[in-house]
């Protein structure tokens, strides 16, 4: 780490570890640590390593790593998708078919595929749902 880098590592760290302490100083015996703190600790442990950030700030490293990986998705700061549709490049002349299925659970695929796939994959379903291995 560069001397010109070091002031902004420690200053980054630095208000997160002052903002705990106030809370540490008020807060009422055996009350949770506030999330709003907790995602500052994550973002720091991101950005500076878990075990630098939980002994900098005085927090359970086993705890902080936990919820640093949980939360993946907020590391990219996009949403996770619930629903992509690929789109293939159709068979020249050739046939397809279309496979509409539903789980047990009440989940949904649908599937358009050449002709000589759509065996497979249906044989590859019934294997999955009877739960036969």
């Amino acid at each position: 780490m560069s001397a010109r880098t070091a002031p902004i590592v420690a200053n980054d760290i630095e208000q997160t570890r002052r903002r705990l302490e106030r809370w540490r100083e008020t807060r009422r015996a055996g009350a949770p640590m506030p999330e709003e703190l907790w995602a500052a600790a994550i973002k720091v442990a991101r950005r500076h390593g878990v075990y630098p950030t939980a002994r900098a700030l005085g927090l359970e490293y086993n705890k902080l790593k936990r919820l640093a990986q949980s939360t993946g998705e907020a590391q990219t700061g996009l949403p996770t998708p619930t629903f992509v549709e690929l789109i293939a490049a159709q068979p020249a002349g050739g046939s397809h078919c279309r496979i509409e299925m539903e789980g047990p659970g009440g989940g949904r695929m649908r599937i358009e595929l050449p002709q000589a796939s759509a065996e497979l994959v249906v044989n590859l379903c019934r294997v999955v749902w009877s739960g036969a291995a």
